[in-house]
């Protein structure tokens, strides 16, 4: 079975379903699952009318109803010919704004928040089948709200998805193709939960891992995974192989194309995720797996909204524990460290998460004294064995001798030098690696 999960602009438009169409059908023999997202802009858009609510701007919100809903009304008039069609489409979009319109006059919670935040999953897979039912294309929508859950923590209960996926699967024996949500799912109160922002790939890879599938792809609008942000810099090369460690280092480390979380259950079950592209279908794209030979750098990736946080105590030298109780405050607020040095009377972390600043900065005063500095940027050049190769760290340091440096982190990974400077500095930064490091100007 092939997994293939589509963004929100790759069903944008009715013009982008028609090509997803194409794709999905173009093989006939391999049994797929289909993980949609929301239409693009969508899910910014519900986010908005949740703030509105929340904040009691409930007229605003209205509007902002109004606005989405109209431009779904528009996107059927154009995806959906024929009367019979367009009745059971609008039927749908009339269901969901229904719902909307009845939360105006609800209390406002983190529940309903995620309700919200939902619509646009549902909206898209169900308008998605309606195209389908039009085009004669057998199929089966199975609600990810059937089978995808998290635990209290946030995590998924991959055991409990295979199982629920299982058993939906069993009822259809003879379907090939099967459409489902991105990035919507259950806590472990029941209730309707979410994989937070870019959960589409995580579910997708769930999904995959659920199912045992030959393959995960994931397509969007970029031909793979590039060498450097071809926003900000002239020239870049997309990147045909990497490995999982890999991925996931460029993931976490910033590169947009792929959730974080999406790579470890692939990694886990030894599934080969391809990252494509729904304009340029013939493009290679990038094949991410187990196992690459090359060696060498591969890719930069620049992760924004840094504190650098620095703790330096006399009492630091020659003691044990010190650190234990550094990493105990970060624990007890859930917030990770991206990066860590340390020197006799001083250790330097970063974080990207300032909910809890204020109050981690007050546990950590009486440990010694604290320094931070914010609009920080970590630039991560990510390889297999590059910590191992001497003559890339020479490159690195060569290119950026102009940056000031606030950390460095090397050899915690064998495929990844990180670098924490000013975020003033990323977009030359990033010009001068790509230079530097993958002679492109």
């Amino acid at each position: 079975m092939k997994i293939m999960k589509f963004g929100g602009t790759s069903v944008g438009t009715p013009q982008r379903m028609n090509q997803v169409l194409g794709l999905i059908t173009a093989d006939n023999v391999t049994a797929k699952i289909i993980v949609l997202s929301a239409l693009s802009g969508t899910t910014n858009a519900l986010i908005n009318i949740s703030n509105a609510i929340a904040e009691g701007y409930r007229d605003e919100a209205k509007s902002q109803i109004n606005d989405l809903e109209n431009n779904y009304r528009r996107f059927i008039s154009d995806l959906v010919k024929t009367d019979t069609y367009r009745t059971k489409a609008n039927a749908i979009v009339t269901e969901h704004f229904e719902f909307l319109n009845i939360i105006l006059k609800i209390s406002f919670s983190e529940a309903l928040n995620k309700d919200i935040l939902a619509q646009g999953e549902l909206l898209s897979t169900k308008l998605f089948c309606i195209f389908l039912e039009q085009k004669n294309v057998q199929h089966v929508l199975l609600p990810a709200l059937e089978f995808m859950s998290i635990d209290g923590n946030g995590e998924p209960q991959i055991g409990s998805i295979k199982v629920k996926l299982s058993q939906l699967l069993q009822h259809h024996k003879n379907q090939q193709l099967f459409i489902t949500q991105g990035y919507i799912c259950r806590n472990a109160k029941g209730e309707v939960d979410n994989l937070k922002r870019g959960g589409s790939d995580y579910t997708a890879s769930l999904i995959a891992a659920a199912v045992s599938a030959t393959v995960c792809e994931i397509w969007t609008d970029i031909s793979g995974m590039h060498n450097n942000d071809p926003r900000v810099v002239g020239k870049t090369i997309p990147v045909e192989t990497l490995s999982f460690d890999e991925a996931a280092e460029l993931a976490y480390f910033g590169a947009k194309i792929l959730h974080p979380a999406c790579i470890w259950p692939a990694q886990s079950y030894n599934i080969p995720v391809k990252l494509l592209n729904t304009m340029q279908p013939d493009a290679a794209g990038t094949t991410i797996q187990e196992i690459v030979t090359d060696v060498g750098a591969k890719a930069v990736a620049a992760k924004d909204g840094i504190i650098a946080i620095k703790i330096k105590s006399s009492r630091m030298l020659l003691a044990y524990g010190f650190l234990r109780k550094v990493f105990e405050v970060f624990e007890k607020y859930k917030t990770p460290i991206d990066m860590i040095t340390t020197s006799e009377v001083a250790v330097s972390v970063t974080i990207d998460d300032s909910i809890n600043l204020q109050q981690i900065i007050k546990e950590l005063e009486p440990l010694g004294s604290v320094e931070t500095d914010a609009d920080q940027t970590i630039i991560s050049i990510v390889g297999n064995e590059i910590a191992e190769s001497p003559e890339i760290l020479q490159k690195v340091f060569n290119s950026v001798n102009t940056i000031p440096i606030r950390m460095v982190s090397y050899g915690g990974s064998r495929h990844n030098i990180s670098l924490l400077i000013p975020s003033g500095y990323k977009q030359k930064a990033l010009q001068l690696i790509n230079n530097g490091v993958f002679g492109l100007q």
